[in-house]
């Protein structure tokens, strides 16, 4: 588990790693103007690696781009030492490739070069502190991204049950109860039940609310069933 650093009491160590002397020289001379960070340290990407074990900062900021070593390389290394540090990537491209990449092997944060000094302060701070910060640009990514996989999740999930299954979470998704449920598909009550008990339980679901959800996002709200008595429409409980 990566440190946190209590900034109350101590400097936020950091240490930059890029392939462009310039952008370093940059990086360092922004966050060096805040009394409260300190750059311990500078390297491109070969030498990520050694410099962090050497320095032991609390914070580094790793460049997904560079020719000698991909950033998504360095990551999980610099991720699996003893007392690791934070570690947020830093690029000068809002993509949703790397982003997912990222921050599924434990990146911390995901920023971009062009922030405005202001913001990459506060953004390093609040990553010393156990925060997750995104460059702005970055946030719509990431929740389109989060959107995009429980979609196709529930889809994967709603495909693995029959036809009468699929019916009954489409009506447990209107909002019916068991006995309207029963009414439309010609059902006992009872039975409606152990379906939907059922459901919740092979589909890994905690409540009828977590059904409905993944009926909706599985698309089973705009499928036809064959009739079997008559559907209410979307938010209405039958009568």
């Amino acid at each position: 588990m990566a440190r946190v650093v209590n900034q109350e009491t101590a400097t936020v160590r950091v240490v930059v790693v890029d392939d462009e002397a310039l952008m370093r020289a940059g990086l360092s001379m922004i966050l060096g103007s805040a009394p409260d960070l300190e750059v311990v340290a500078v390297c491109d990407g070969p030498a990520a690696l050694d410099t962090v074990v050497r320095h032991r900062p609390d914070v580094v900021l790793l460049d997904i781009h560079m020719p000698d070593v991909s950033g998504l390389a360095v990551l999980p290394r610099l991720r699996a030492l003893p007392d690791a540090p934070v570690v947020a990537m830093l690029s000068a491209f809002a993509s949703d490739d790397f982003v997912y990449t990222a921050l599924l092997d434990g990146a911390a944060g995901y920023l971009l070069k062009d922030s405005d000094p202001a913001q990459l302060i506060r953004e390093v701070r609040a990553l010393a502190t156990g925060s997750r910060p995104l460059a702005p640009a970055v946030a719509p990514l990431v929740i389109d991204g989060y959107l995009a996989r429980g979609s196709a999740s529930a889809a994967r999930k709603a495909a693995t049950l029959s036809s009468r299954e699929r019916e009954v979470l489409a009506l447990v998704a209107r909002g019916l109860t068991n006995a309207e449920i029963g009414r439309v598909l010609n059902l006992a009550p009872s039975t409606v039940k152990d379906y939907v008990h059922s459901l919740i339980g092979r589909l890994g679901l905690r409540n009828r609310v977590q059904a409905a959800v993944l009926a909706d996002r599985a698309g089973l709200l705009r499928e036809e069933f064959p009739p079997h008595g008559e559907f209410p429409p979307h938010g209405e409980a039958a009568t």
